[in-house]
């Protein structure tokens, strides 16, 4: 999606009217109904002034495209600029432009591609302009089929229009070197320099029709994470990491470093929602800090990607090793002080008290990870409870980073990275299912494939549809129905009964369901999902969450007897039962929340109860 586009004519002659800020307020409220913020509306004033000096240039063709947010497909991250034309070859070009509004930065020592400057109201790290244009092409490229098929030519640079540099000027230290090749940076006094870069690009106009290919032009599947782990592990790139996820795995490995030298405890608190790539920066940690020498360990409570990721490892390492690289999360209660270098922690907030089938082993989790490890890293999203068992908070690690005498850091990942790339389905999946209140009422503008379907049947058949030649695309429902004891290895057993339809539960006899080429033909629950993503996703949602006299209603006695979920909740709700009303409540609505959105480009749901249907249906 494009907020603005149209030529290099039609863009001067709207700065020299001094509304193009206006027409990129009203262009964005139209297609994504957010409002601009004042502080958002000066900058592109600004930044959109020193453009249209840029390309006041007569070489530069009149009829070049101009386009101005562009949504880069499958993520939230959008481009400030983009030109397109034709080069001096007629090959068809693009010149990418960052614009940022800083007037200064510091260069940041130890680590890869980050500089300290002041944003967002305060001083943090960032990455640098010229990671940030090369990653943004980068995704571009992986992402696009015109760009790629057609020999699309992508000029990335940054251009800091309100810096002036000093001698010797952070900007362009050596460091940056490898980054500043790919996309040279551009300041205040080096106009004509940006000039010259984009007519090296920029010969002949195309009226913007490389730039609309783009945008129509057919999206690449996405990389999932189980496909790509064996190259990742190996130390291929195979996820460029932007923005906040690019920082934050940059403070790791600084603090995991740090660890190793002065043998001090530290805890790294990851916060992020689904798909802010908390699994993908996990990891890429895991592959950098062991071919750093470090010992280092993934573990997770949940068994299912753990089990994915060792079959697609089974003859790309030893098995040993791969062994000893992934471990559950109960499996540090004897482990001696200090014994890992770095114990990464995924899906944090599914942590146990105790461990051992019996809930029986240990003392806590949380405590026995970070007293095993010099640096333990505990990525977490608490809107992803889903079992009464589940202790995982950021209250909880800081109680036993404090016992431990562990320094506390805290890091947040925001970029989205699935459902395809929209913070907006996310924002109205909180709201329709009333978690949070947000300013997403309805899906209008929102670039996400979410129906509500009137049968499972229509569910089921645009899933098999979707799934054909992928193997990317699952059934999944929440646990109201008992896993029958008898049939849980024969999919001629069904499971869940709704009128005519008729379906197994996953069945037992695998635990790599997520990729099996059969498991199209059975549904999966919250337990064989957590954690993993698919292209599309067909979600029954059954009688324990209603919609009633204008609210979402849960009711934990809907769930299968078989259900492990809420094991205690009716003994918590005779001692309590406003505090077992409670917990029931966000566990249900937070797995419903986790199914939805597994897929990454759409998701098909039925609701067993008909006035939810129509609620869900009314609120698209």
């Amino acid at each position: 999606m494009i907020i603005y586009n149209g030529t290099k004519l039609s863009f001067s002659e709207s700065v020299v009217d001094q509304n193009i800020a206006d027409i990129l307020n009203n262009a964005l409220y139209e297609k994504m109904h957010r409002k601009t913020g004042k502080a958002e509306l000066e900058s592109w004033k600004n930044s959109m002034m020193y453009m249209y000096m840029a390309l006041n240039d007569a070489m530069i063709p009149d009829d070049a495209g101009i386009a101005i947010e562009y949504n880069i497909p499958q993520t939230s991250k959008r481009v400030d600029f983009i030109i397109s034309g034709y080069d001096k070859d007629k090959n068809e070009s693009v010149v990418i432009v960052e614009l940022k509004q800083w007037s200064e930065l510091k260069a940041v020592d130890g680590v890869d591609a980050l500089v300290e400057t002041y944003t967002g109201g305060g001083l943090r790290r960032v990455v640098h302009p010229s990671y940030q244009a090369w990653s943004y092409a980068t995704l571009i490229k992986d992402y696009n089929e015109s760009v790629q098929d057609d020999g699309v030519i992508l000029s990335p640079c940054a251009y800091l229009h309100n810096y002036e540099p000093s001698e010797n000027d952070p900007l362009y230290a050596s460091q940056y070197k490898e980054y500043l090749e790919e996309a040279p940076a551009f300041t205040k006094s080096h106009v004509r320099d940006l000039r010259e870069f984009i007519k090296k690009s920029i010969s002949y106009g195309d009226n913007g029709d490389v730039i609309y290919r783009i945008e129509q032009g057919k999206i690449r599947p996405s990389k999932s994470l189980q496909d790509s782990i064996a190259k990742m592990v190996k130390g291929n790139q195979e996820f460029v990491m932007v923005d906040d996820q690019k920082v934050v795995y940059e403070k790791i490995v600084e603090v995991s470093k740090q660890c190793a030298i002065d043998n001090k405890k530290r805890v790294v608190i990851v916060k992020g929602g689904p798909g802010t790539g908390k699994t993908v920066v996990a990891i890429n940690l895991l592959s950098k800090l062991t071919n750093d020498g470090q010992f280092v360990q993934y573990s997770s409570k949940n068994s299912a990607p753990r089990n994915v990721y060792l079959k697609k490892l089974k003859g790309v390492l030893k098995k040993s090793s791969v062994d000893n690289m992934f471990k559950g999360s109960g499996a540090y209660i004897d482990a001696p002080m200090n014994a890992l270098d770095t114990v990464l922690v995924d899906e944090a907030h599914r942590l146990n008290e105790k461990s051992g089938v019996y809930k029986n082993l240990g003392e806590n989790q949380i405590k026995e990870i970070i007293h095993a490890a010099k640096c333990s890293v505990f990525f977490i999203d608490e809107e992803q409870r889903v079992t009464l068992s589940d202790i995982g908070s950021i209250q909880e690690i800081k109680r036993w980073a404090f016992d431990q005498k562990a320094e506390v850091i805290e890091e947040e990942l925001i970029s989205q990275f699935r459902c395809n790339g929209s913070d907006g389905y996310l924002a109205w999946l909180d709201n329709v299912l009333e978690i949070r209140e947000t300013a997403n009422y309805d899906m209008e503008g929102i670039d996400y494939d979410i129906r509500i379907m009137d049968s499972p049947q229509e569910v089921r058949d645009i899933i098999f549809e979707k799934n054909k030649g992928k193997n990317k695309s699952r059934l999944l429902a929440g646990y109201c129905w008992n896993w029958i004891k008898e049939g849980k290895n024969k999919s001629d057993i069904f499971d869940i009964e709704i009128g005519d339809f008729k379906m197994s539960w996953n069945l037992g006899n695998t635990s790599t369901w997520a990729i099996d080429e059969e498991s199209v033909n059975e549904i999966g629950c919250i337990h064989t999902s957590q954690g993993l993503e698919f292209d599309y996703v067909g979600v029954i949602i059954g009688k324990d969450m209603i919609y009633r006299n204008g609210h979402i209603v849960t009711d934990y006695t809907e769930r299968a007897s078989t259900d492990q979920s809420i094991k205690g909740i009716k003994k918590l709700a005779k001692e309590n039962p406003e505090e077992a009303k409670k917990i029931a409540d966000e566990i249900i609505k937070n797995t419903y929340r986790t199914l939805m959105t597994r897929g990454m480009k759409g998701c098909y749901v039925y609701c067993c109860d008909e006035e939810l249907k129509e609620y869900l249906k009314n609120n698209l």
